[in-house]
């Protein structure tokens, strides 16, 4: 029988490599998941305590404070399944959660071309394999965008990373359109 050790958020280390850069809004229902179910599914740390998945998890788990991390040692050889004794599947809670773990999985994921780049170049990795559609020599490190108003004002943005433009724009195009009554598509 597999050992459960007791430990604290606080003992374990998040990846400063992670792949996902996690979006604002992905976190934000993996936040009103963890408030409104609790804890639903485990995360994976190597044997020196490093989160190799369940970076965003641990991140709010521990700003609500849920501190408490019950640890499962084990090989890899067996599926380890973490048992809610106070769900049913076939409530509404239980539907809740089976719905909030998919949807947060597929809005909360931005990768990270710099670190892949890296895994890449030292581990010989190939992100394409894994059904990641990222063309990472494309990406540029550096975003300027430049705009004319309808009123002939040049508004200028640079950004240091495609990603920061994206995050930008997608945060602000209604707003930017509306005050500048130009359209920032083309960015």
């Amino acid at each position: 029988m597999a050992e459960i050790k007791e430990a604290k958020i606080s003992d374990l280390v998040f990846d400063d490599k992670n792949f996902n850069k996690h979006t604002e809004y992905g976190m934000s229902l993996i936040e009103k998941s963890i408030r409104n179910n609790g804890a639903g599914r485990s995360i994976l740390i190597d044997k020196n305590n490093r989160i190799i998945a369940g970076n965003g998890v641990t991140e709010i788990a521990g700003q609500i404070g849920l501190d408490d991390v019950q640890i499962v040692e084990t090989d890899g050889t067996k599926i380890i399944a973490v048992k809610r004794t106070d769900i049913d599947l076939d409530s509404k809670q239980g539907r809740e959660m089976a719905l909030a773990d998919n949807a947060t999985a597929a809005v909360d994921l931005e990768w990270d071309a710099e670190e892949l780049q890296k895994a890449m170049d030292e581990f010989a990795i190939t992100p394409q394999d894994w059904g990641v559609d990222i063309d990472l020599e494309e990406i540029p490190t550096e975003l300027d965008a430049e705009k004319e108003d309808a009123d002939g004002v040049v508004v200028r943005i640079s950004f240091p990373t495609s990603n920061d433009a994206t995050k930008f724009i997608t945060a602000y195009k209604d707003t930017l359109e509306s005050i500048y009554k130009a359209s920032i598509s083309s960015l």
